[in-house]
């Protein structure tokens, strides 16, 4: 046991998912305002302590299916790495500090990092058994983390913010349910009852509506944007999404795990390229 484990144990490759609470300030045109910025990235921490601290849950909730697991089986509290009684520990230090954090920004972003605990809660302890219901929770997750981004600095939150977080988290979901159930094979079943029901068809399905929604949710907000040279961000916006959906049938392991996305160097560089046109549109012209 060492403090590589703990950290491990919090999941930091997760955190991925927080970064959405950028957003608002990216697209407002505040990204700049150093004031606004601190109060994000503050807010960012506070996501992640809270989002953390649900990994925990969710391990001691699954350690003995994940004892089974081929990947899962070497997460530090479930090869016996880290206690249990440690890892409550740790979970109720980041919850506070979590909470602390948000009640010290705003009232709003506070209720939000508290309905993200709750439902996140509530998707270890049983909705991540239900199909469909269980991604349809992680996409309003991924809602939460994008508009708690408009609490903290104050402005309006967009349709398309909450359209487009949601299509692109149903889009990431159905891929990765998709490649679990490719990974586990036969296994499956013993490790998430939600298996049951996502077959190849099924998650063919969803990943095809998934891609569809997503891309005409970006295309109709390029079109429809104040920004209106935000169209010009749309080819790389469709590279990125083309790409994605090739690895999640090509099998590759950045379906199960999004964090590992820099492992392929042309998602990277087609992310890095529609970073920097959005903000040359956003900000210089």
């Amino acid at each position: 046991m060492g403090l590589i484990d703990f950290f491990r144990l919090l999941r930091p490759g997760q955190w991925y998912k927080n970064f959405l609470i950028f957003l608002p300030i990216l697209f407002s045109g505040n990204l700049f305002a150093i004031e606004f910025l601190l109060l994000t990235i503050v807010g960012f921490f506070a996501l992640c302590f809270v989002s953390s601290g649900n990994y925990i849950i969710n391990d001691i909730i699954d350690i003995r299916k994940d004892k089974l697991h081929p990947e899962k089986k070497k997460r530090p509290l479930v090869s016996g790495k880290i206690r249990i009684w440690q890892a409550v520990v740790l979970f109720v230090f980041l919850l506070t500090a979590g909470i602390v954090l948000a009640g010290i920004l705003n009232e709003y972003f506070f209720l939000s990092v508290l309905a993200l605990f709750i439902l996140t809660s509530g998707y270890s302890l049983f909705l991540k058994n239900e199909a469909f219901l269980d991604i349809i929770i992680i996409g309003i997750n991924f809602v939460i983390r994008a508009s708690s981004g408009a609490f903290i600095i104050d402005v309006k939150i967009s349709p398309w913010l909450i359209i487009g977080v949601f299509f692109l988290s149903l889009f990431l979901s159905a891929g990765k349910r998709r490649a679990d159930s490719s990974f586990l094979g036969k296994k499956a079943l013993f490790h998430k009852n939600s298996l049951k029901i996502y077959s190849n068809e099924i998650t063919n399905a969803l990943m095809i509506i998934a891609t569809t929604l997503l891309i005409l949710s970006y295309t109709f907000y390029s079109f429809l944007s104040e920004h209106s040279y935000l169209i010009f961000t749309l080819p790389f916006a469709l590279y990125l999404i083309f790409r994605y959906f090739s690895l999640v049938y090509a099998g590759s392991i950045i379906a199960r795990h999004p964090e590992k996305v820099f492992k392929d160097w042309r998602m990277m560089i087609g992310l890095f390229l529609w970073i920097i046109v959005t903000l040359i549109i956003l900000y210089l012209i």
